[in-house]
């Protein structure tokens, strides 16, 4: 369930990523870097996930690598229909982000409210800022790659 779940969810940020890189290059530039925010722990918390459910160290690499791969099919997908049909970009990115949203209040909001560490039973207020610490840093990082989109300009040299 979780590598069928994982690549469902790797093939509609693939899905929104395309999108984005089809309408311009800064929208997909931001809209990779917030998947990448927010892909990181949950592929962090999937590898886990497979290890204690028994998986070796290898197995749950290749699975992991097997749903992440779902993330370029869905990538290729998006392109393509955000290339010759713009009036389906917007749906992508609204399906997007209610996903976004779902894995944010259904999966991590209930726990970091309920975390059952001993580590951070024992330290809770330092639990608590280092949550809204990470919090704040991604909520400041997407607000600055909002504002300054249309300002960032990418020159390869070529």
């Amino acid at each position: 369930m979780v590598i069928m779940g994982d690549g469902m969810h790797n093939f509609s940020d693939g899905l929104a990523i395309g999108a984005a890189f089809s309408a311009n290059l800064t929208g997909g530039i931001s809209t990779s870097v917030a998947v990448f925010c927010h892909e990181l722990p949950h592929e962090l918390g999937d590898f886990a996930v497979l290890l204690k459910a028994g998986m070796s160290v290898k197995q749950a690499l290749v699975y992991n690598v097997l749903s992440a791969l779902m993330a370029y099919i869905g990538m290729v997908i998006g392109t393509a229909v955000g290339q010759y049909t713009h009036n389906v970009t917007s749906w992508i990115f609204a399906v997007t982000a209610g996903m976004f949203l779902y894995v944010a209040l259904v999966d991590m909001l209930p726990e970091m409210l309920h975390g059952d560490s001993e580590e951070h039973k024992r330290c809770q207020v330092g639990h608590f800022l280092l949550q809204n610490l990470g919090l704040l840093s991604g909520f400041s990082i997407m607000l600055l790659i909002a504002i300054f989109e249309d300002q960032i300009v990418l020159d390869f040299g070529f």
